[in-house]
Formats: C-alpha cells, structure tokens, sequence
C-alpha cells in the first residue's frame, strides 16, 4: 500500500498524480487538518507531527510514504527517513521538483513560490545550491528568486481560484519574478497546481512552470525502476482510502475539489 500525508488538502493533488499513472495501486490518504497548517509551526513541532502521521501510516502497512507536505518535506523528511532506515521508504516532494527544474530551466534563472514555512525554511534555496543555482547579483547567468505566498493557501480552500481578488493577490506575488526574467518557476506548495493556469497566464510563454506535486509522482517511476523489490511489494487492487484528523464532512467537500471526484472521508485519532 501506499500512504500519502499532507498537513491538509495539497497533498492530494500528489495522489491525483499518483492515481493518473498508477491507478492500481492501493492507496491510503492522510490530512493532518487538526494541526494544519504547518508552516506557522516551529521546526520541532512540525518533525514531531510528521513522525506521528508517519508512524500511523507505518502501522496501516504502507511499504511506500509518501510526504506530499513541502512544509514537512523541508523540515522533517530527513528524520523520518534516518528513523525508519528504508522500512518503509519514505520520500517527499521537494527534491524532484528541484531535480525537474534543472532539466527545464534553459539560462539557470529558476524562481520558487511557497508558503511561508517553506520559504523560511531556505530548504529550496539549499537544495538548489547543491547544484550551484545561487543568487550573485554580478552574475545573470545563474540566479534564483525565491517568494513567500501566504494567501494562496486560505484563497484555495475557501473556493475562491477563480476570484478576481486572487488573480490580484496572485499578480502581485509573481510581479518581482516576472521582473527577474525567470525562466522556470517551481510550484513550492501542493496547493498551487490549482492556480497553475493563472500563473501561466501571469508568467507568460517563455517561463516553464514546476509542479512539486507532478514531479514527485513522475519521479517515482525511475525510483520504481532503482528498487524493483519495493515494487513487487505494494499491493493491487486499486483500494482507496482518505482519513482526516478533523472534520470528514468538510475535507470530503474541498477535497473532492481537488481530486475531481467525489470521496468518502473518515476521521481518524492518531
């Protein structure tokens, strides 16, 4: 089985991914809403949340996790990842978007967007600095803007994609990395693969634009590939399940709205 964790509804545009390329799979789908959002949290509370959500998906015998937070990405995958030691494997959302990046961008110039927590974090501007991605102002060859998007998350689950306050709000964030000349934007929130054609439309032809939550799905089939006994263990028979730490009712509604699909939520205590 696979089990995805998101702090709330994003993650679920990572399972929709997942569903569209595997859709066999069985899945289990874990909001953490009575603690979301996550980006407000100190780190420690943040790691300590996600080992929880972790070790409640480790007990529903799911051999693959996969983190679909960039919150919990940034700030708690590594401890997952040492504490379980590959049983299960656990992955997040943040590095593939990075790694699809570097195969887009065309003159280095990659921009990110994100909640507050992420972007606080630094955890894009250091994996991108692995890669030499950095911001020198005498150098334009190289660069990346990075731009916290507190509203976007709120705008989201009340509804409101469509709203011309959040086209305003949305044109306002992206004004600067328009005015940088990025040429490849990541989508640093799970949320945000809602507004993607608005941020097209802002960004305009000439910048590619990065889904975290595309990019982790895709980048599961060469991990598949690299662990084939991983592979041979997740079992098949296309079995969904969505939990919620808080309201089933609520998270059914909006949820759907980011599935495409209506579902049956349950609330669990973890």
């Amino acid at each position: 089985m696979i089990g995805i964790f998101d702090s709330g509804f994003g993650g679920l545009t990572v399972m929709k991914e997942y569903l569209r390329k595997y859709p066999e799979f069985d899945y289990v789908y874990l909001g953490d809403q009575a603690n979301a959002p996550y980006g407000p949290h100190s780190k420690e509370r943040v790691e300590a949340l996600t080992l929880k959500n972790i070790d409640f998906l480790v007990k529903k015998d799911c051999e693959l996790i996969i983190v679909a937070c960039n919150t919990a990405s940034a700030e708690a995958l590594r401890a997952a990842q040492q504490k379980y030691k590959g049983k299960p494997t656990i992955l997040g959302v943040l590095v593939p978007a990075v790694e699809e990046a570097l195969k887009q961008t065309r003159f280095g110039n990659i921009g990110v967007i994100g909640t507050s927590g992420v972007i606080k974090s630094k955890a894009y501007e250091r994996e991108l600095a692995k890669y030499g991605v950095l911001y020198v102002p005498s150098d334009k060859r190289s660069r990346k803007e990075i731009k916290a998007c507190p509203l976007l998350v709120p705008l989201i689950e009340e509804g409101l994609v469509d709203h011309p306050a959040t086209r305003m709000i949305l044109k306002n964030y992206l004004r600067p990395l328009k005015h940088a000349n990025i040429d490849t934007l990541i989508l640093g929130c799970t949320h945000y693969p809602l507004l993607q054609k608005e941020i097209a439309r802002i960004m305009g032809k000439n910048c590619q634009l990065i889904s975290s939550a595309k990019a982790a799905a895709d980048a599961i089939e060469s991990y598949f590939e690299a662990h084939p006994d991983l592979l041979k263990k997740l079992s098949k028979k296309g079995k969904r399940q969505y939990l919620t730490t808080d309201c089933p009712e609520r998270f059914a509604e909006i949820g759907g709205k980011f599935l495409g699909e209506r579902i049956k939520v349950e609330k669990v205590e973890i």
